[in-house]
Order: structure tokens, then C-alpha cells, then sequence
């Protein structure tokens, strides 16, 4: 009996004394270090006065290419005029801590302001609860000079349609507030640009919603065409790891579908007064 105690003694302790088994779940949604980093990176772009023109690089879709991603992020802070950075989704590929972790040390030793929208793959387990940690909430948007920039959450197929996703009264209430500002303001807002990781009619977008999404945020400023036909807003992408431009509604609002980061390659855009220009940026 005593030697029965005593192995089971040895057994617990050995078991518990391996620390890095027991540090957190591999889905722990509590992480040391930087966190609500689309909050505080939001506050820093809009507090920093950028000017028209202006240039933002969209990156998305670094999911486990970690070679790919730091090569990406060298070229863009050698370039040296880059306002910010918009991370298109999918920054992780299963979900885990540690690829949070890897990802977000790795925008941060960039330097340059970056906001992320949440992708299907940052779902996986419990990475939904992980990214709002790290990054903060999955809706959001920001004013830079004289353009909106809204990012949303449209991965509804993550969350078995159990909640509003996309979420058009965020959109809706949102583009109020513009309204408001521009009342205000005389008309300061002149474009918007919307940041999500799926567009309408992917297989993770709520596709039941897909036109009534495309009515709210053709509410925004620049979505409906001017009196030239022009439309000086669009939307941006990722997901399908392939470059695509799509009028998707024949309203003349584009949408821009960035190659994963895999491909070597990532969108430049440059906002001026009376438009603006979007690259393909090969590294």
C-alpha cells in the first residue's frame, strides 16, 4: 500500500512538473504581451494626421507563412511611405495562441500602424475569443484625412449564422455617424473603404444578406457614383487566395481581392484628392 502511495506520489509530480504542458490551453484566449491592438493602432492612425495623398499597403491571408509574411513586411518598411497597414484576415491558420502570438510580434517589430479584420481560419477552436484579446473588436472604423475606412467581420459561416454576421446595424449605425460628421463637417468624409476578409457571395459570407449588405454600404460617402459616374469608394478582400477586381453588383462599387501572402504579393493603394490608384506590389 505504501508503495502504492508512493508511485502515485511520483506519477502526480512528474506529471505536473512539466510546465510547458500545463501553461495554458493551446485555445487559451489569455495571452502575455500587446493586446486590443486594432484600438490602440486605430487611435494611433487617425491621431497622426495623415494628409492627402495618402498610401496603405492590404496584406492578408499570412496563415503559416511566416518566411512570406516577415519578407512582405521588410519590403514595405524599406519603402519608407507607407501610412498604415490593413491585415486582411486569416492571420492564423488554425486559431492558436502561439500563431497570435508569432503574427502580432511580427506586425509590431514593423513599426508601421496595422489593423486586422478577422478571417475564417482565425476562428478555428476557440480563435474567435483569441482575436478579440489580441486584436479587439471583429467591427470597427476609422477616418483617415478625408476617407472612412470600415472593417468587418463576414465570416458568418464560423459562427453558424448565431449571430449577425455581417452585422448591418453596426453598418447601418455607422454610416449615420458619418452622416453626422459630414453635417458638421461640410461634407469632410468623401469616400469610404470597406475592409472585410469574404466578400458577398463566398461560401463564409450570409449570403440570404448579401443584398441588403450591399444596399447599407452603398450608404456610405463615394459609394454611389458622382456627377461623372464615378464611384471613388470600394471594398477589399481576401480569402480566395487569388488577385480578382469584381463589380459584384454592377453599381459600379469594386472589389478588390488581394492574393494570400504565399504568392508573394500584396495591394499598395494611393488616395488623392480625386481618387485613387491600387497597386500589385511583387516581392
Amino acid at each position: 500500500m505504501k508503495l502504492l502511495t508512493k508511485l502515485m506520489l511520483c506519477s502526480a509530480t512528474a506529471l505536473f512538473s512539466g510546465c510547458d504542458c500545463f501553461e495554458y490551453h493551446p485555445y487559451s484566449a489569455s495571452l502575455d504581451g500587446n493586446h486590443d491592438i486594432n484600438t490602440e493602432n486605430k487611435r494611433k492612425i487617425e491621431q497622426a494626421n495623415i494628409k492627402i495623398p495618402f498610401k496603405f499597403v492590404f496584406i492578408t491571408d499570412t496563415q503559416g507563412a511566416l518566411t512570406e509574411t516577415e519578407k512582405a513586411l521588410e519590403f514595405i518598411k524599406q519603402r519608407g511611405d507607407i501610412d498604415f497597414i490593413i491585415h486582411g484576415g486569416d492571420i492564423t491558420d488554425f486559431g492558436l495562441p502561439k500563431e497570435y502570438i508569432w503574427a502580432r510580434d511580427l506586425f509590431d517589430e514593423c513599426g508601421i500602424p496595422y489593423i486586422v479584420v478577422i478571417g475564417n481560419h482565425d476562428c478555428m477552436g476557440n480563435g474567435n475569443d483569441t482575436f478579440s484579446y489580441v486584436f479587439g473588436p471583429t467591427n470597427f472604423s476609422l477616418n483617415v484625412a478625408d476617407t472612412h475606412i470600415v472593417c468587418l467581420n463576414t465570416v458568418a459561416l464560423e459562427y453558424d449564422y448565431s449571430k449577425p454576421v455581417p452585422d448591418l446595424d453596426f453598418i447601418e449605425n455607422d454610416s449615420r455617424r458619418v452622416e453626422t460628421l459630414n453635417e458638421s463637417t461640410h461634407g469632410k468624409i468623401k469616400r469610404t473603404i470597406v475592409a472585410m476578409h469574404s466578400q458577398p457571395f463566398d461560401e463564409q459570407f450570409n449570403n440570404n444578406v448579401a443584398k441588403p449588405f450591399n444596399s447599407y454600404i452603398s450608404r456610405y460617402p463615394g459609394m454611389t457614383p458622382d456627377d461623372n459616374g464615378d464611384v471613388h469608394g470600394f471594398c477589399i478582400n481576401g480569402h480566395n487566395h487569388s488577385l480578382d477586381v469584381s463589380d459584384l453588383f454592377g453599381n459600379g462599387i469594386l472589389y478588390y481581392q488581394c492574393p494570400n501572402i504565399e504568392k508573394r504579393a500584396f495591394f499598395l493603394f494611393t488616395v488623392t484628392e480625386t481618387g485613387y490608384d491600387c497597386e500589385t506590389i511583387e516581392f
